[in-house]
């Protein structure tokens, strides 16, 4: 029963973790976003390249000028969250829908598929591992599906 209730347990600090990054996302606040993130994250995220390791390539400036490229706060909603833990680790996956309106004024609406990997770091659990997709149309085209709603 006990291994029961540390799982529970263990579950709403994930789910608690990323809520804290949804409200980092929504108010653009790059330190936030970071804080929930171990300092060796390894990224497969939307925006380039291929992959991100540590904080060489998607650092803070890259984030900052990717939030200032919006107009006020960014609507950030997860769904379809499910959790699988241990003591050690655990895994999410969701779907994410992110929104906002760009300096040029232009809406932007996305949904996203979330996979996030998580361990205990100094007693604190992190992001080890992200990965961001959006699935794309197989018509020959190879545009991005971003018009797909759940």
């Amino acid at each position: 029963m006990r291994r029961a209730c540390d799982s529970m347990k263990t579950e709403a600090a994930i789910r608690e973790l990323i809520e804290r990054r949804a409200d980092a996302f929504r108010a653009k606040d790059v330190e936030g976003v970071f804080a929930c993130q171990s300092e060796d994250i390894v990224q497969f995220i939307l925006a380039p390249p291929l992959k991100c390791a540590g904080r060489t390539t998607f650092d803070r400036e890259s984030m900052e000028e990717w939030f200032a490229s919006f107009q006020g706060p960014l609507g950030y909603e997860v769904r379809e969250l499910e959790i699988t833990a241990t003591d050690e680790i655990a895994f999410a996956h969701s779907l994410n829908h992110l929104t906002g309106t760009g300096t040029d004024g232009k809406e932007s609406k996305l949904w996203f598929r979330d996979t996030l990997c998580f361990r205990q770091i100094e007693g604190a659990w992190k992001i080890i591992h992200e990965h961001s997709s959006v699935p794309f149309y197989m018509d020959g085209s190879l545009k991005a599906a971003i018009d797909l709603e759940p």
